[in-house]
C-alpha cells in the first residue's frame, strides 16, 4: 500500500473565497420552467389575434373577390337589394317618428277636448240654471203699488231681457230657466210655484249699457207698467252674482241616441 492509501481519503478541498457559488440544479429548472409558460402564453394570444386579423382580412378579401367576379346582372340585383332595404328602413323610422308625434300629441289635444267640453258645460249650466254665475249686468226693479202687474207683464220682462242679450237671471231668489213658468194673479204672482213679492227685484248678467237701451225702447214693457200704475228702474253694475239655482231637469222619456247600436 502507498501512503496515500494508508492515510485514507483525502477531504475535498475548500474553495476559495473569492470564488463564486454554483446555483443547485434543480433552482435553475424552476425558474426556465416559468418563464417558458409566460412565453407559451404570450405566443397564444399573438396566435389568437393573428388568426382573428387573417380571418377579416380573408373575409374582406373574399367578399372583395366575389363582388369583383360578380356579373353586371347581380352587381344591379345587389345593389336594388341594398337600395329596398335602405327605404324599408327609411320607412320604418319615419313611421316610428309620426307614431312618436301622435303619441306625444294626443295628450295636447285630450286636454284641449276635455277644457272645450267644461268650457260648453259650464256654459249650458249656467243658461239651464244649474250653475251661479257672475259678471256685469244689471239690476231691474218692477214696483206695483196698485197690485195691477198681470203675469204677461213679468213674461214680457223675462223675453225682452232676453232679447237684449241678458245671458241669465233670477229674481227674488228664483232662478229663471229655459222652463220656467210665471202663474198667480195681480198681486198674487208667482214664479215656478215661489211666490214673489213686491217690488219685484230681477238680478240680470249681461251687457249692461245694451240691456239698459234696449228694455227703454218705446212701446215695450217699461211702458207697459208705467200705463198700469207701476215703474220700472234699471241699474246698471260692473258685477253681479246670480246663485240662484234650478234643480236639473230629467227627461221622462226621451234618451240620447246611440246611433242604432
Amino acid at each position: 500500500m502507498t501512503e496515500q492509501e494508508a492515510a485514507g481519503p483525502t477531504p475535498p478541498a475548500e474553495p476559495a473565497a473569492d470564488e463564486p457559488r454554483q446555483i443547485p440544479a434543480a433552482g435553475r429548472g424552476g425558474g426556465r420552467r416559468r418563464r417558458d409558460l409566460v412565453a407559451a402564453a404570450l405566443i397564444g394570444v399573438l396566435t389568437l389575434v393573428l388568426g382573428f386579423a387573417l380571418a377579416v382580412q380573408v373575409r374582406n378579401a373574399d367578399e372583395a373577390q366575389v363582388l369583383a367576379g360578380a356579373r353586371e346582372e347581380d352587381l344591379v340585383r345587389i345593389l336594388d337589394e341594398l337600395n329596398s332595404r335602405e327605404d324599408r328602413l327609411r320607412a320604418q323610422i319615419a313611421e316610428q317618428r309620426t307614431a312618436l308625434q301622435e303619441l306625444s300629441g294626443s295628450g295636447s289635444r285630450t286636454g284641449t277636448a276635455l277644457q272645450e267640453a267644461r268650457g260648453q258645460a259650464e256654459a249650458l249650466g249656467i243658461l239651464n240654471g244649474t250653475l251661479p254665475a257672475q259678471g256685469p249686468g244689471i239690476t231691474l226693479t218692477v214696483r206695483d203699488p196698485s197690485a195691477e202687474v198681470r203675469v204677461q207683464d213679468l213674461l214680457d220682462v223675462i223675453q225682452e231681457l232676453r232679447g237684449a242679450g241678458a245671458e241669465t237671471m233670477q229674481v227674488d231668489g228664483v232662478r229663471i230657466g229655459l222652463s220656467t213658468a210665471v202663474t198667480g194673479t195681480a198681486g198674487g204672482l208667482r214664479v215656478d210655484g215661489t211666490s214673489l213679492s213686491e217690488p219685484y227685484e230681477f238680478l240680470v248678467i249681461g251687457d249692461p249699457q245694451g240691456i239698459e237701451t234696449a228694455m227703454n225702447i218705446p212701446g215695450g214693457v217699461v211702458q207697459a207698467i208705467g200705463n198700469r200704475g207701476g215703474s220700472v228702474t234699471i241699474e246698471q253694475s260692473q258685477l253681479l252674482e246670480v246663485d240662484a239655482l234650478r234643480p236639473l231637469d230629467r227627461p221622462q222619456y226621451a234618451a240620447p241616441d246611440d246611433g242604432g247600436r
